[in-house]
């Protein structure tokens, strides 16, 4: 991060500098300022790196958030998450942890009878289209719960997610 501090500043404060400085609490560090920051405060750099990342930030360039963040914070809006909704931060979740919410029709009767008419392969879902057939693991069998995936590792090379991480 410090050689793109040094050569792409520009990039660095994009890209790293403000969201370090949103989890610090404090504005305009570059990363090596961070870093001393940090070992002031008794934090690890990452420490640092695992602060969840919250919704209501807004950076210089506006808000930050990924499409499934998106979607998430329609359903957040719409009341999916219930009375747990200010607990739940959309940006610490994945695509995979979407698709693995409770949120969805479980009673596979119940979907379109096109949805999976000529398939050898009864989906618990629909897919619309597509040439190859969407595998989701897990699809559709966790409950929400308060701060879900704040704490999840995300290390090599299993990359595993606990429960209620």
């Amino acid at each position: 991060m410090t050689v793109w501090n040094q050569f792409q500043p520009e990039y660095a404060s994009n890209l790293w500098n403000e969201a370090l400085n949103k989890r610090l609490g404090t504005q305009g560090l570059d990363v090596p300022d961070i870093i001393v920051e940090a070992e002031k405060r008794g934090t690890s750099f990452a420490e640092l790196l695992a602060v969840p990342e919250q919704d209501d930030w807004v950076y210089s360039d506006g808000k930050s958030a990924s499409c499934i963040a998106y979607i998430l914070e329609m359903y957040k809006a719409a009341g999916l998450f219930g009375s747990i909704a200010s607990s739940i931060q959309v940006t610490e979740f994945t695509i995979r942890d979407a698709y693995m919410l409770k949120f969805f029709e479980s009673n596979s009767s119940k979907l379109p009878k096109w949805c999976n008419e000529g398939d050898i392969v009864e989906l618990p879902f629909c897919q619309i289209k597509g040439k190859y057939r969407m595998e989701l693991p897990e699809y559709n069998t966790l409950e929400p719960y308060p701060h879900m995936n704040e704490r999840c590792p995300s290390l090599p090379p299993h990359y595993s997610r606990p429960p209620t991480c």
